[in-house]
C-alpha cells in the first residue's frame, strides 16, 4: 500500500502502527520520525521561508483574506507515487492542507486513492483517528494497542495530579502579535 500523508500527524500516525515502509509521500513539514524527512513531498507551503511571527500572521491574513489555500499540492509527485491512501484532515485549512486543496490533484491521478479524513476534536477522536487509520491499512491491532497505550498514559497523568491545584497556562502559536493556539490549547 502507497500511502500519502497530507499532515504532520497522520505522518506519525502512520509510523506509530507501523507504515513507515508503506509511507510514500508527506509535507514539507512531516520531520518526525527522521525517516519521514527522506520521504517525497506531496505538499509545500506557499509562504516564503524564514518569515518573521508578524510576517506570517500578515500573510496567514492575507491568504485568508483571498480565500487562498497556504498550500501547494505537488500533482506530478501525487502522479509518480499513485498512492491508494491519502490521510488528510478537514479541522483547519490554515494549519494543514484540506481535502479542498487535493479535489484537482486527485483528478489528475488514473485511479482515484481512498481518502481518510481525520478530524479530532478531542483526545477520544484522536484515539479513534489512530483506530481509523488502522482498520484502513489492515493494521487494526497495531493502531488498537496504539491507542489503549495513550489513553493509559493519559489516564496516569490524571491520576498523577488528582487533587493538585492546577497551573494557570497560556500557550501562544507565535509572540508578534500574540496568537492563541487554537483548537489544542484548551
Amino acid at each position: 500500500m502507497k500511502i500519502c500523508c497530507l499532515l504532520p500527524s497522520a505522518t506519525e500516525i502512520a509510523y506509530a502502527v507501523g507504515l513507515g515502509n508503506e509511507v510514500a509521500g508527506v509535507t514539507y513539514g512531516c520531520d518526525y520520525p527522521l525517516d519521514a524527512r527522506r520521504k517525497p513531498v506531496v505538499v509545500h507551503s506557499k509562504l516564503p521561508w524564514k518569515l518573521t511571527a508578524a510576517e506570517i500572521d500578515r500573510q496567514v491574513g492575507e491568504f485568508v483574506a483571498r480565500g487562498e489555500s497556504l498550500y501547494r499540492i505537488d500533482t506530478e509527485a501525487l502522479q509518480r507515487i499513485q498512492p491508494d491512501l491519502i490521510l488528510t484532515q478537514e479541522l483547519c485549512h490554515v494549519c494543514a492542507a484540506s481535502p479542498d486543496d487535493i479535489v484537482s490533484a486527485l483528478e489528475t491521478l488514473p485511479n482515484a486513492p481512498k481518502l481518510l479524513t481525520l478530524n479530532p476534536h478531542t483526545l477520544t477522536d484522536v484515539w479513534n483517528n489512530i483506530r481509523e487509520v488502522g482498520r484502513a491499512t489492515g493494521h487494526n491491532e497495531e493502531a488498537d494497542a496504539l491507542a489503549s497505550r495513550l489513553e493509559e498514559r493519559v489516564g496516569e497523568v490524571k491520576r498523577l495530579v488528582n487533587g493538585r491545584p492546577h497551573p494557570h497556562v497560556v500557550c501562544l502559536e507565535w509572540l508578534d502579535p500574540p496568537y492563541i493556539a487554537g483548537h489544542w490549547g484548551a
